[in-house]
């Protein structure tokens, strides 16, 4: 497996690098190339990372159940946006701008599929480091001044985070020194092995100061404020990536510490803070949805709720809230790129990103106006969806574990938020306008890829397949749901 996991890290980064010196055209094929081979090669890893972790190069390198569902969400949408770009990238005349897109777009998610491979601490916050990089590049690249503004914003916040995150890492190779000796090297696994024999208060430490630093990539409340001004601004297929690839990967590296704060302190404080940090930023987006005027700054605060579930989740500890996370990050990743990817459209189509001035969506845009009231009904978690069967499945273990409070508050607010989303979407797709654009879909390749996350949702929320169930099932249990 040594050699796909290699590929895995590979192909996007070569991809990025060849499309800088290609003609624009066949910058874009060549991103779809990598981009569907990407995803073949991370579905050729299920089976082996469901039957038990593996690591190569000397540990530097390291697959479990947990990275590899991280993995599936990043290799989906790494290829659905390829394909994507086909149809959002056609009508620019700036053939600079379509080869630096699709460059940014390969490396992009080279960062983000090389993060949960990372065999140490230290390598994955490298990782989060490199896609902070990149993706604040991406943000920049339509060169409006707002869009520099929010690149901006997002450099300074996620920076101060990520400086904290680093505080954290440092702490954690303390506490793993005093047991594994000054030669530990910050390796994922030995830590967590050694968690009920490492001191308590730098993990504590550590611990808080990793979810606050990563929070910040997560977009948990306090720590969000760069996040919807980033995907407002951002080009849609960056916008996609960037809210259900990036955000998940960054929880990623908060649940590695979670794993050694659970095994050093118990589940009491872990499982508090993240409560205190997902109620917060739950509450916090399911207010925001209301009133908001730009269409991709609704999405970004729904991407915001969608993060605070994850963390409710993980707090609940219980097997199938476990389960319930796993399966969460994956159907979160295409509800969110098929309505970042239907935003795309209605921009197109509309020229503009006020939610005011788009009306008769299901008359202009036959296709990707109902697709778009679809992936709206997906992530307010409506049935037969898969974000449907994963919160039911956090709530179910909530209450199984006797978190009736932290349950409670989690139906309430999601039902709020699926007020204002259902809310915008009836005026945008349902009501009558007087002056609309010509009935017709801008590009089919637009409509391709969210055809294909319809059906990933609808098959994560009606029959999983057995494979994929077993791999959630083995990283609920590697995150503490077998205790």
């Amino acid at each position: 497996m040594l050699a796909v996991v290699l590929a895995i890290i590979a192909l996007p980064l070569g991809a990025g690098a060849v499309c800088l010196c290609l003609p624009a055209r066949l910058a874009v094929g060549v991103t779809v190339i990598s981009g569907l081979a990407s995803l073949g090669l991370v579905l050729t890893l299920v089976p082996h990372a469901a039957a038990g972790p593996f690591s190569d190069l000397a540990g530097y390198l390291r697959v479990d159940a947990v990275s590899a569902i991280f993995l599936l969400a990043t290799g989906f949408l790494y290829a659905a946006v390829a394909v994507y770009a086909v149809g959002y990238l056609h009508a620019r005349r700036d053939l600079r701008y379509v080869r630096r897109c699709c460059a940014g777009v390969n490396v992009f998610a080279w960062a983000m599929l090389a993060a949960p491979l990372m065999g140490s601490l230290a390598l994955l916050w490298i990782a989060i480091e490199v896609t902070t990089i990149v993706s604040a590049l991406l943000v920049a690249l339509d060169d409006t001044d707002a869009a520099v503004e929010a690149a901006w914003k997002y450099v300074l916040i996620a920076s101060s985070g990520l400086g904290l995150a680093l505080l954290g890492t440092v702490l954690a190779y303390y506490a793993g020194a005093q047991v594994l000796g000054d030669h530990y090297d910050l390796a994922i696994q030995p830590l967590i092995s050694a968690g009920p024999r490492l001191p308590a208060t730098p993990v504590r430490l550590a611990f808080l100061l990793a979810t606050l630093g990563f929070g910040t990539k997560v977009g948990l409340f306090p720590v969000h404020t760069w996040l919807p001004d980033a995907h407002s601004q951002a080009p849609t297929p960056v916008s996609a990536m960037l809210s259900g690839a990036l955000l998940a990967t960054s929880f990623y590296a908060i649940l590695r510490f979670y794993q050694v704060a659970v095994g050093t302190l118990g589940t009491g404080f872990p499982r508090a803070t993240l409560l205190a940090f997902g109620v917060a930023s739950l509450l916090l987006a399911a207010l925001y949805v209301f009133g908001q005027r730009d269409l991709k700054r609704l999405l970004a605060y729904s991407s915001v709720e969608h993060m605070g579930i994850l963390a409710i989740g993980v707090s609940f500890g219980a097997p199938v809230a476990l389960a319930g996370v796993m399966l969460h990050v994956l159907a979160h990743a295409a509800a969110k790129g098929n309505a970042f990817m239907g935003a795309g459209v209605f921009t197109i189509k509309y020229r503009t990103k006020e939610i005011s001035a788009m009306r008769g969506g299901l008359a202009v845009l036959p296709w990707s106006g109902p697709l778009f009231l679809l992936a709206i009904f997906a992530l307010s978690a409506l049935p037969p969806f898969g974000v449907f069967r994963s919160e039911f499945e956090i709530v179910a273990g909530g209450l199984g574990a006797g978190r009736y409070t932290g349950a409670a508050i989690l139906v309430v607010l999601v039902t709020v938020a699926f007020l204002g989303l259902a809310t915008t979407a009836t005026r945008m797709l349902l009501t009558p306008a007087g002056a609309i654009p010509a009935r017709g879909e801008p590009s089919a390749w637009m409509v391709v890829p969210v055809l294909a996350g319809l059906a990933v949702l609808v098959l994560l929320g009606v029959h999983p397949p057995a494979e994929l169930t077993s791999l959630i099932t083995h990283a609920a249990a590697e995150l503490g749901g077998a205790r």
